[in-house]
């Protein structure tokens, strides 16, 4: 029989105790996974811990290998290149004005005093064209124009108001400064540090990419995505997004009206198990989520064609992730 040591017996008493931890940790991410499961909504949940892949999974939808639309987590990524443009110069900073980045004559209003940082914090003073105003936009003969032209409701920097409409303008005024359409700043800033497909989408009538919605990638993407950012903006030694400027996107500047979250550059500002988390959402259930404190990563594909609204499935999938989060504590 083998002679139990001082170190043997250390050892096999702290396995002893740790042993009801991780059997209840595990027990968590079940439940998790169970849940995740039972929302017929969801098409594949994951989260990640420093790198490390606590639950992947894929219930229905396509699985996660294969493309899926992102819808308006375009949104964040889009941020994510604003960030890169300032850092490359071609653009001043979030202050810069709008109207004169696009060779626009003044307005002789508050559109005048339009920024890239009130298009990022969707405080632009100008009407939604989201929600039932979507289809009229997108239908329009200049999506750039239909958005400019209005009248304005309020001053930049006041309010909240969501549309993707300004955020297509934000990314004609990136293809504007660099001279390179947004597909290609995306592939060539995004995607290929990650080592991810990017898929072209639609664009408008003027030949811009759609800014701020239909963006497509598969779910690991996503998830890489989110690592990235959780990490500073660095992956695998390569700084793809200035620090600085994530954190500046996660200053609160704006708060939405309907979930209560508050809303920095690109990225809606909450908590989840009680610690500061940041998140991109997109129509039906999109969501990339960062938990810094935790080390963590969530990414959420869902139906693209039904609604997630915050007091439905929406809210279902908060209260998953926030369980996501304790879980992994």
């Amino acid at each position: 029989m083998r002679q139990l040591t001082r170190r043997t017996a250390l050892f096999t008493g702290a396995a002893a105790l740790a042993a009801p931890a991780a059997l209840r940790a595990s027990a968590a991410l079940d439940a998790v996974a169970a849940e995740a499961a039972a929302l017929d909504q969801l098409h594949s949940f994951q989260l990640v811990q420093g790198g490390a892949p606590l639950l992947s999974l894929a219930p229905r939808g396509p699985g996660l290998e294969r493309i899926a639309n992102v819808k308006s987590v375009s949104k964040t990524l889009l941020s994510l290149l604003t960030g890169i443009a300032v850092d490359r110069g071609h653009l001043s900073g979030p202050e810069v004005r709008v109207l004169p980045l696009l060779g626009r004559a003044p307005a002789g209003d508050a559109r005048d005093a339009l920024t890239v940082g009130h298009l990022l914090s969707m405080r632009t003073g100008l009407p939604s064209t989201s929600g039932p105003r979507y289809g009229a936009w997108v239908e329009s003969r200049d999506w750039v124009s239909y958005v400019l032209d209005a009248e304005p409701e309020g001053r930049p920097g006041t309010g909240f108001t969501y549309s993707t409409g300004t955020w297509h303008v934000l990314g004609a005024v990136l293809a504007r400064v660099t001279g390179r359409d947004l597909h290609a700043l995306a592939s060539d800033w995004l995607a290929d540090p990650l080592d991810i497909a990017l898929p072209r989408w639609d664009r408008d009538p003027q030949g811009f990419y759609l800014g701020g919605n239909q963006m497509a990638m598969t779910p690991r993407a996503l998830a890489r995505v989110g690592e990235m950012v959780r990490q500073g903006g660095r992956w695998q030694g390569r700084q793809v997004v200035p620090e600085a400027w994530i954190d500046a996107s996660w200053e609160p500047r704006a708060r939405s009206p309907w979930s209560g979250d508050s809303y920095g550059y690109g990225w809606f500002l909450t908590q989840l198990d009680g610690v500061r988390a940041a998140y991109g959402r997109g129509y039906g259930g999109q969501v990339l989520a960062v938990v810094p404190a935790r080390g963590l990563t969530l990414a959420v594909t869902s139906d693209p064609n039904r609604p997630a609204r915050s007091r439905g499935y929406f809210g279902d999938l908060k209260r998953l992730m926030a369980a996501a989060a304790e879980a992994a504590a």
